[in-house]
């Protein structure tokens, strides 16, 4: 009796264990919708793993791990699950091997890419790539291509439509865009309070970040936005957010804002070269720039210099592609989606 009392609280012990995590693996290259999605045999879709992630039920954090390949999203994918979440556990979407892993190689990164016509009528019809329905989500180590697809003018590879919605973590990212194939229109568009950007790379997307109802409580730190082609940021009303320790050059717009106010804006150790204009609001004929700056607060912003960014110009992609290079103005901060500092891998010509 003893013995069989024993093995019957192991397995309530498992049971226990094990509800209080999961991790769900998708490979697009070797994975199948009809395994179970661990390592070993994994999911090929992120919409399948997705799918059976917001239908889970019990407590603990949910993670959605992604073997390399190219990921082509045929709808939006909303992640809005039964479970509840709270501050201690998540629902995180990240790549199998991150940027700050020793092993971690440009080609390891997860690519997503929207093939979906317009998916959503919300405000106004557009086409959304994740669509985050849930608080406290973590996104890590992908890298968000544009959309192709003839139909969309506005794409948005990150949404989160709820304003009661908080706890955003978006980090370690690439959005890549190119304005005349696979526009990005804005990379994170965002309402609600405490969405954190921290260590990623917008480069040419239209806008980088959209922040506009109920915003409070966010932070941008260590991020490069380059060519944003509208603005860098759009954002409305707020009090109480970290701007620190990011670069942005080579733009249109810098910051955008609602009406011609004058916001308590603040701005911390950063770099703000090469852009056409500094701080703007959307009026009837569209962005217009402003000099009301009174309210808000520069610290050690430079906004002389030059800013060079590393290209891929072989065939293999250099592990710092889209980071400054050493001699740009602001290097010294860290920016990109390393947060430790990773030296350049050396790239081989053809025939070495």
């Amino acid at each position: 009796m003893k013995k069989l009392l024993f093995t019957l609280s192991l397995f309530l012990l498992f049971k226990a264990s094990t509800a209080l995590a999961q991790t769900i693996y998708v490979n697009p290259d070797s994975g199948s919708d009809m395994a179970d999605g661990s390592e070993s045999t994994p999911y090929a879709t992120l919409e399948k793993a997705v799918a059976i992630a917001n239908e889970l039920t019990g407590s603990g954090s949910i993670t959605i791990k992604l073997f390399p390949g190219l990921y082509s999203l045929k709808d939006k994918v909303a992640i809005h699950p039964l479970r509840m979440l709270n501050d201690t556990t998540r629902f995180t979407v990240e790549a199998v091997v991150l940027p700050d892993d020793e092993d971690w190689l440009p080609t390891k990164m997860p690519a997503i890419q929207s093939i979906s016509g317009n998916n959503s009528k919300t405000q106004f019809v557009h086409s959304t790539g994740l669509l985050v329905a849930t608080s406290h989500v973590t996104i890590r180590g992908l890298k968000f291509l544009g959309s192709a697809h003839p139909d969309v003018t506005y794409y948005y590879p990150i949404s989160k439509e709820d304003e009661s919605l908080g706890d955003m973590e978006v980090s370690q990212c690439y959005f890549v865009s190119e304005v005349h194939s696979s526009q990005i229109q804005g990379a994170i568009w965002a309402q609600g309070p405490k969405t954190q950007i921290d260590h990623c790379v917008f480069y040419n997307c239209r806008n980088a970040i959209l922040l506009f109802r109920s915003v409070e409580d966010f932070s941008v730190t260590n991020s490069i936005i380059y060519g944003a082609n509208e603005s860098a940021v759009w954002m409305g009303p707020v009090a109480n957010f970290t701007f620190k320790n990011n670069v942005i050059a080579g733009g249109n717009y810098v910051w955008v804002r609602p009406g011609d106010s004058s916001p308590a804006y603040k701005f911390t150790d950063c770099v703000m070269v090469d852009n056409q204009h500094y701080m703007g609001y959307y009026g009837s004929n569209g962005l217009v720039e402003t000099t009301n700056n009174k309210n808000f607060v520069e610290t050690n912003v430079v906004k002389k210099g030059k800013v060079e960014l590393v290209t891929r110009k072989e065939p293999a992609y250099p592990t710092n592609y889209l980071h400054l290079t050493p001699g740009s103005v602001g290097y010294e901060l860290n920016a990109g989606i390393f947060k430790s500092p990773k030296q350049p891998n050396p790239v081989k010509k053809k025939g070495m």
